[in-house]
């Protein structure tokens, strides 16, 4: 298919066809450099693992499945009752050192040639802001990607991923910890592992502090992200 903000394909071999529609879009990092280490990886056929799309740090978008395939970029996940989110989202690989490899912020170039492609996803599949995740979201106890400093703010300018609430209307609601874990899977994490859990929704929303301790401001931010899906306000 031929796209614009395509610059090159590499198709991997790696994918099947897909049981769900597409209704999520899952961001990640490579944790692999040089760049090709990682194209390497994702199609190679033993390692079984690939993306529909990487993105170099230069702003080179490189497809490596098509949209319409199965690609195998979440592994074991969940998010807002999805068990496959393989099937249901198209995985964007962003090429960088992540945690493992000295985990610092992201090019402004790949963001660059990051936001048309989300946007261009979103629109062609309507896929809601709330359902435009990293990989830590949907795998809270495996994966940290794309971390703390992946720019999500920004993102939420542009209308492509939910922004952190600017207001917090009723402060602190949960009266205990089992309320907020049963909110946080009402809002579509998987709690399986509570802590993780909670470092996940910190990493995402309270990026400044990670520790896997519920605390009040947390419990205000996602009060405040229930009752704005409720009201309609962040589809």
């Amino acid at each position: 298919m031929a796209d614009e903000l395509v610059h090159e394909e590499r198709l991997s071999p790696n994918f099947n066809d897909r049981s769900l529609p597409i209704s999520m879009v899952v961001i990640h990092y490579t944790e692999m450099k040089p760049v090709e280490t990682a194209l390497e990886r994702l199609c190679d056929p033993e390692a079984q693992v690939s993306a529909h799309y990487l993105i170099t740090e230069e702003g080179k978008v490189i497809r490596l499945v098509p949209e319409e395939k199965r690609a195998w970029h979440a592994g074991a996940s969940y998010w807002r009752g999805h068990k496959d989110v393989n099937s249901a989202s198209i995985g964007i690989e962003l090429d960088h050192p992540g945690h493992g490899l000295g985990y610092r912020g992201f090019a402004d170039a790949q963001f660059e040639a990051l936001v048309p492609l989300v946007a261009r996803i979103v629109q062609e599949h309507d896929i809601p802001r709330a359902n435009v995740v990293g990989h830590s979201d949907v795998a809270p106890a495996r994966k940290v990607d794309p971390g703390e400093l992946f720019p999500w703010d920004r993102l939420a300018e542009y209308g492509l991923c939910l922004p952190k609430p600017d207001k917090l209307e009723l402060g602190d609601p949960f009266d205990n910890d089992g309320a907020f874990y049963l909110a946080l899977e009402r809002f579509g994490y998987d709690i399986t592992n509570g802590h993780k859990a909670v470092e996940a929704f910190q990493r995402r929303w309270r990026p400044e502090k990670i520790d896997g301790q519920i605390d009040g401001q947390l419990r205000a931010i996602l009060f405040q992200l229930l009752l704005d899906r409720d009201r309609g306000a962040s589809r």
